[in-house]
């Protein structure tokens, strides 16, 4: 039965992985299909690109730095309860590329490409996986005084704050350092519109990120026997909490429409295992109306030129739902308990000064040793002629 046991939990978290991969694709065509058609193929190669030197970074420092496991071993070793470690290394490798993921929505249309690869390598490699270890790994006793200072540690099931909120508050970090796109904005306090390029492909990849997300949510058991039909449910509710949310806020704008359910999802990860149903509804509301509201403000009163809204949609949204976990966990609320807001609030701050100093650190260093974003030139004839030699439509280059 251990042997049966074991090949279970290696297929669970495998399919888990493959879901979640699956998610990268969606991070793609969300981003293809916001931007403008000069920067489409950039908006593809970079996801597959950053995912790539995700794993090479993950393998080699990030995991260790975040669990200590290594895997220089031979194959006998790594194959040992049917390879259960590696899977799992599969699994939240796939988490922690979300992290260039995010950071690529924000900086769209003109950050150069190597320096961005060199960040993706620095965050995956030892930013990401530093309040890993403290989250889910208990590094440097901090769950451990959380704990008996509040009563219970840091809860956080599926990675509201240690991958949407860490991942969101460094592309803001990226996007204040990159400035706006050239053209967004005037100095007399005007702006000009850069419309979506494509609204089908856009609503294509949050279509792809909602599905891969129960594998996001429910497969965080990574273990077949803690599964819990409670997670599917509440990410459900907050799913259509977070749509119906934008889509008044929104005044039917597909953009935002299609981005409420992401809103939903990020901000019920952290508390899906202990909340009722009836809470992840009203948390899925509460984050449809805070990613409209504050992607409103942060475009056209802020003058921040975040081209996705990844700083509403994943860094507030996902320490909206770091902050929710504390409250709709409760007893009193329908929740399951185990969890105290203190701990959430702490923990989720923790992570944002985590995400900022990593953030400036090393986007302000690629800045100032090799610059970040493209040349006038190059931004106006876009990001796929000028790093990529082709545009995502050749048939216009040639007069058809």
């Amino acid at each position: 039965m251990d042997n049966v046991n074991q090949s279970q939990d290696v297929l669970f978290v495998l399919l888990g992985a493959i879901m979640v991969l699956a998610m990268h694709s969606g991070f793609a065509f969300l981003e293809l299909g916001t931007v403008r058609r000069k920067n489409q193929v950039n908006a593809l190669v970079k996801i597959l690109a950053d995912f790539a030197v995700s794993t090479i970074a993950y393998f080699f420092v990030g995991y260790y730095l975040a669990y200590g496991v290594q895997f220089y071993q031979d194959a006998t070793q790594l194959t040992a309860d049917h390879g259960y470690a590696l899977v799992k290394f599969f699994f939240l490798l796939t988490f922690a590329a979300a992290i260039p993921a995010i950071i690529s929505g924000g900086i769209a249309e003109r950050a150069r490409f190597n320096p961005q690869i060199a960040a993706t390598f620095l965050l995956v490699g030892l930013v990401y996986p530093f309040f890993e270890g403290i989250a889910w790994n208990n590094h440097f006793g901090a769950q451990a005084w959380l704990e008996k200072t509040f009563g219970a540690p840091f809860h956080d099931f599926a990675g509201s704050v240690v991958v949407h909120a860490l991942g969101g508050w460094v592309a803001l970090t990226a996007v204040l350092l990159m400035g706006p796109r050239r053209g967004r904005y005037h100095r007399n306090g005007g702006m000009s519109a850069h419309p979506p390029s494509s609204i089908p492909f856009l609503a294509l990849g949050a279509w792809i990120l909602t599905v891969g997300w129960f594998g996001f949510n429910v497969m965080s058991a990574q273990t077949l026997q803690a599964i819990s039909g409670l997670v599917a449910i509440n990410s459900l509710m907050a799913m259509a909490g977070g749509t119906l949310a934008a889509l008044l806020a929104g005044r039917n704008d597909p953009g935002f429409v299609h981005n409420g359910p992401l809103a939903g999802l990020v901000a019920v990860c952290a508390g899906s295992d202990i909340m009722h149903p009836a809470g992840a509804l009203v948390l899925g509301l509460c984050a449809g109306g805070l990613f409209v509201g504050m992607f409103t403000l942060t475009q056209n009163r802020w003058k921040i030129d975040d081209v996705l809204g990844v700083w509403p949609l994943h860094g507030l949204c996902g320490a909206l739902g770091g902050l929710a976990a504390g409250l709709l966990g409760q007893p009193s609320l329908g929740g399951l308990g185990k969890v105290a807001f203190m701990s959430q609030l702490l923990g989720t701050g923790l992570a944002i000064v985590v995400a900022l100093t990593g953030g400036f650190l090393i986007y302000g260093v690629l800045q100032r040793l090799f610059g970040l974003r493209l040349d006038p030139e190059e931004e106006f004839t876009g990001a796929d002629l000028t790093i990529h030699r082709i545009s995502a439509s050749p048939e216009k280059e040639s007069g058809w």
